[in-house]
């Protein structure tokens, strides 16, 4: 017991001595290039995307660099010229490349800096085998997704995941009235404003080894949690993974790069530490660019989750929401409260946020939703 306080003692006071500090804003003379992107050694599209850091100060958060000239080169000799299209992105039709051989990124960039990725191997990435959630209970209530795979000749072993989230959700309440000049008329179905669709992408660095296991084997590899209140879940959600496989040199990389970037904050935290990639800025050493070049077969798998699948959660609704047969309440009249939609002795009123989910959202499912 005695050895509990001594151990409580040196705990307590390092809590307390923790403070917030927010430092200067850190500026730069200098946007350093950022590259971002694997190169797809298959049949599909490979998109590299380039840009350039920005301060902290700065209003902007994405700094496109555009007009370069963006080639990938192989240790033969071989070489793909890459098309800009937009916003930073520069394009080409899938490759289908030798894996035997290395490759390389050269970009030139308008201002005529030029950068050199290292020679990489082109990986063969297996399979997703399934795409599963479990339902967790408290602390943290919700849905935990995850992926399972493996490599039958056990040469993958490094896998990094990345996705692109869809769901439907609904407004709060449900309109079926619409304004008709100073009266009201049933909305009709065309304009209906209570199921919407949106749609994200993944934000976090996804990482799975099987260095240190037999078998080349993942077995529930964590992906993204849902809350149980995130309006995701509420109706019908979607998750489209895409698999990577990794060189020991990559996985290092992007393992370095989360602890970096996600894995800060606490006294119990690594330090950060610098993230030394594999592109290089061959006019100017001393300037380094930001990104890692692989070069890979890309796999992915698409499921659906739906509401009935899981408890009956109450998503949190992102307004404050209200309806009162004053109209004052809002400006969108939901439903009679009593007689006829010809007579009514009342109407349900309620604001735009509460009743039309298009002003976060589309109106329009996408391409591949369940009818």
């Amino acid at each position: 017991m005695k050895r509990n306080y001594i151990l409580l003692a040196l705990i307590f006071p390092a809590l307390a001595c923790k403070k917030p500090y927010n430092p200067p804003v850190i500026k730069s003379a200098y946007s350093y290039l950022v590259v971002q992107g694997v190169i797809n050694s298959g049949a599909d599209s490979t998109i590299i995307n380039l840009s350039r850091t920005v301060n902290v100060s700065s209003n902007t958060t994405f700094n496109p660099e555009l007009n370069a000239t963006v080639t990938l080169e192989s240790d033969k000799n071989n070489t793909w010229q890459l098309t800009e299209t937009q916003n930073g992105n520069y394009v080409t039709v899938g490759l289908n490349l030798d894996t035997t051989r290395q490759y390389r990124l050269r970009i030139k960039t308008a201002n005529n800096q030029q950068y050199l990725s290292d020679f990489v191997p082109a990986k063969g990435t297996p399979a997703i085998d399934s795409i599963g959630f479990n339902v967790t209970t408290a602390p943290d209530t919700g849905v935990q997704i995850y992926a399972n795979a493996h490599d039958p000749k056990n040469s993958t072993r490094y896998y990094r995941w990345d996705y692109e989230e869809n769901w439907e959700y609904h407004a709060k309440y449900l309109s079926n009235l619409i304004k008709l000049g100073n009266g009201i008329a049933a909305r009709p179905p065309e304009d209906y404003i209570y199921y919407c669709y949106q749609h994200d992408v993944s934000s976090t660095i996804v990482l799975g080894s099987t260095a240190k296991l037999a078998q080349d084997i993942l077995y529930q590899s964590p992906i993204i949690f849902i809350g149980a209140q995130s309006e995701k879940i509420e109706t019908k959600y979607s998750i489209l993974v895409h698999q990577y496989a990794l060189t020991a040199e990559a996985f290092t990389f992007w393992q370095s790069l989360k602890k970096n970037t996600e894995q800060l904050g606490s006294i119990f935290d690594a330090e950060p530490s610098a993230t030394v990639g594999n592109i290089h800025n061959i006019s100017n050493p001393a300037l380094p660019a930001l990104g890692y070049l692989s070069v890979s077969t890309v796999q992915t798998k698409r499921v659906f989750i739906a509401n009935n699948q899981l408890p009956r959660w109450e998503p949190r609704y992102p307004y404050v929401c209200g309806k009162d047969t004053d109209s004052g309440a809002g400006d969108v009249p939901i439903d009679i409260a009593g007689g006829s939609l010809q007579n009514p002795t009342g109407i349900y009123w309620s604001n735009e946020p509460c009743t039309d989910c298009s002003i976060r959202g589309s109106l329009i499912p996408p391409p591949f939703w369940p009818k």
